[in-house]
């Protein structure tokens, strides 16, 4: 069982590089995934009771600006206990743009833990699910001692009804600390050199785990950034978000990065990002 959603686009959807966004996709799943639960009778768990625990994107082709919607067709894969796996795939003029898996839990956010489904609403994930076919595992780094650091601080307007930093807007903070990554210090910033150059830099997927919840407040957080793979035209990234006042690790991600010309088609990686390799080594687990 399917659900379709219409997704209409804005135009301030739109980057630097003029197509949308990646971490604007995953906004657009998570309306898609909103619209399929308000459509039943699970929607009161929107109020208070959900919770990202995990996303897998693959970004399969650019989406440029159209008056028209992205079409994202749903499906759900495998329930438990407490938790449950939502499939999409993103489609724009006939063209399969996008496709990923959320992780999602139900979560108490009263007495902060996770809370069992109850039979109902078990039975309505349940009824829906079907077998999904995994995606392509990308490598497990985790990032080490040397790694690039970027602080950032929240804004009030990435909070979401639950008060907490929505999940989507953490692929922001990962995109900030990439795009600032230069292991030459004295050299021009990166993504200069690459306009400079023609170049562009397109993602083609993204994985991030949430482990705690990043709030308001006036210190920053830190985004801890390392290298994990480097190819002929694509790389690796390893990042994880850490609360500097604790120690502890909020989010953990990993992001495939192409290198591309102004045509969208892959290029060799320039040399700087193989150096950066030994100035921000990831370690692989």
């Amino acid at each position: 069982m399917t659900f379709l959603s219409r997704i209409p686009l804005r135009w301030v959807d739109l980057d630097a590089q003029g197509h949308v966004n990646n971490a604007v996709i995953a906004d657009y799943l998570q309306e898609a995934r909103v619209e399929w639960l308000q459509s039943g009778p699970n929607s009161y768990l929107l109020g208070d009771c959900t919770m990202v625990v995990a996303h897998q994107i693959e970004y399969l082709g650019p989406i440029g600006f159209s008056t028209e919607p992205v079409l994202v067709e749903l499906s759900v894969g495998a329930v438990g206990a407490s938790r449950f796996v939502v499939a999409y795939a993103m489609t724009q003029d006939g063209r399969l743009v996008a496709r990923g898996r959320t992780t999602m839990c139900l979560f108490d956010y009263r007495a902060n833990r996770i809370r069992r489904m109850t039979d109902a609403e078990r039975a309505w994930f349940a009824e829906q699910s079907v077998p999904l076919e995994p995606l392509r595992a990308i490598g497990s780094w985790q990032v080490g001692p040397l790694a690039h650091e970027h602080e950032f601080k929240v804004r009030w307007s990435d909070l979401d009804s639950y008060g907490h930093v929505n999940n989507v807007r953490v692929f922001d903070y990962i995109a900030e600390a990439r795009v600032r990554m230069n292991p030459d210090p004295d050299g021009p910033h990166r993504m200069e050199v690459a306009a400079a150059e023609g170049m562009i830099w397109m993602v083609a997927r993204q994985d991030v785990d949430y482990l705690g919840q990043i709030l308001l407040r006036p210190e920053p957080y830190l985004v801890r950034t390392a290298i994990g793979k480097v190819g002929r035209t694509s790389m690796t990234t390893v990042a994880e978000v850490v609360d500097p006042l604790d120690g502890r690790v909020l989010v953990r991600t990993r992001t495939v990065v192409v290198s591309g010309d102004l045509t969208g088609r892959p290029v060799p990686l320039p040399q700087i990002m193989h150096d950066a390799t030994q100035v921000w080594p990831a370690i692989s687990i």
